[in-house]
């Protein structure tokens, strides 16, 4: 399928369009970015890591004992404690607070960008940097994170805004219908999104910011800004998980063992 690239434009060239996005807005999600994990990942981030007790985990007895000797050589309590804090603070739980807050990531961009759309089932509106075309863009968060009844739905809202174009003659093609998934890469996309990209453009990652921007760096950029408001934040990650740690590996010992 072609994206609509302009005639003798070699793919990583960006062509400046009237109307592409600003500096000054580029900045602003930057800056709503970071507000974003200030007000609402860090906390929630935080607030899992104090609440897990020995209770807070389904464990394998069997894994876990394998587990804590790959970690650290041994199956004494804090190493059968790292082995369980540590997945679960570093991965599925700050995972599942950026999954179910996306939505308010995407409500700020919308804000900073000034073009939320009005169209059923379309999140934001922008002028793409590369084709200089008018796109509606549904987003989502990641390049696993649509399930099957999904694509159903998002072709649906897709075909409606096709039919109203023809009605009211906005001269929309299809490839000004958009996926915009915003973290990841396109070989990492699941075959529920590769479904949708058959009949949509499905821009993932550096890619989709790159359309959005015109900075083909915009997306490392981003992402090197959440990192930031750690240290802005004086958290010391560190010493938290090694606390709760040691918490639970008391625990572990009062129970006798796993």
């Amino acid at each position: 399928m072609g994206y609509g690239r302009p005639a003798g434009l070699r793919w990583g060239e960006i062509v400046i369009f009237q109307d592409m996005m600003t500096e000054s807005q580029k900045l602003s999600i930057i800056a709503s970015g970071k507000e974003y994990f200030r007000k609402i990942i860090i906390p929630n981030h935080l607030t899992g890591l104090r609440k897990l007790n020995l209770k807070s985990f389904n464990i394998n007895p069997f894994l876990i004992n394998y587990l804590a000797a790959f970690l650290c050589g041994d199956t004494e309590p804090l190493s059968l404690a790292k082995a369980l804090v540590y997945p679960r603070v570093l991965g599925t739980s700050i995972n599942t607070s950026f999954g179910q807050n996306i939505q308010i990531f995407i409500s700020d961009l919308k804000e900073v960008i000034g073009n939320a759309s009005g169209i059923t089932g379309i999140d934001i509106e922008f002028v793409d940097a590369l084709d200089g075309r008018r796109k509606y863009c549904q987003c989502k968060a990641g390049p696993q994170t649509i399930n099957k009844d999904d694509i159903a739905t998002i072709l649906g809202h897709f075909k409606y805004l096709q039919n109203k174009s023809r009605l009211d003659r906005m001269g929309i093609q299809t490839d000004d219908m958009i996926v915009g998934v915003l973290y990841g890469d396109r070989s990492e996309l699941s075959g529920n999104y590769k479904a949708i990209d058959a009949y949509f453009p499905v821009y993932c990652g550096s890619e989709f910011w790159a359309h959005l921007t015109g900075d083909t760096t915009f997306y490392h950029k981003l992402s090197k800004a959440f990192g930031e408001v750690v240290e802005e934040e004086g958290v010391d990650g560190s010493q938290l998980i090694q606390q709760k740690v040691e918490e639970i590996a008391q625990e572990i010992s009062d129970n006798g063992g796993i």
